[in-house]
């Protein structure tokens, strides 16, 4: 079985952490991601921010990961927000009406189009001071 196209980048600053995602989310690489939203929280990690910008393409097993993960952090004492979702997971997030679970925004605040959705003022990601090295990868070949 080939590896799923996902990079994995963790950046953290004291109990906070900047996930970002590259590549593809899918029923391969959920596992990916739900490994590395759980390590963060092994790992003391109360707030992260996970940023989707380089992400290409998202499934449902990825919103999955992504709800339970939520759903942890949550329980945990924590928060998790979801950041420059690409347009396929803004459909699943609009569909699904999950949206304000994951972006923290209020129930009716995605676009009805599949144009961009605002990053919460309050959960902004933390600026990055240092370049970003892979945490996890896996390269379908």
């Amino acid at each position: 079985m080939p590896l799923p196209q996902l990079n994995i980048y963790r950046h953290d600053r004291r109990n906070r952490a900047l996930i970002t995602l590259a590549g593809d989310i899918d029923l391969q690489s959920a596992p990916l991601v739900r490994g590395a939203l759980a390590r963060c929280l092994t790992d003391g990690i109360r707030i992260v921010d996970v940023d989707l910008t380089p992400v290409t393409f998202c499934d449902c097993s990825g919103l999955n990961a992504f709800l339970d993960a939520a759903q942890r952090t949550t329980e945990a004492g924590g928060i998790l927000r979801l950041h420059n979702p690409p347009p396929t997971m803004v459909r699943i997030l609009d569909l699904t009406g999950c949206g304000f679970l994951l972006l923290g925004l209020p129930l009716g605040r995605l676009s009805p189009s599949l144009g961009d959705v605002p990053a919460p003022t309050a959960h902004a990601p933390p600026q990055r001071s240092v370049p970003l090295a892979p945490v996890l990868s896996g390269d379908a070949r």
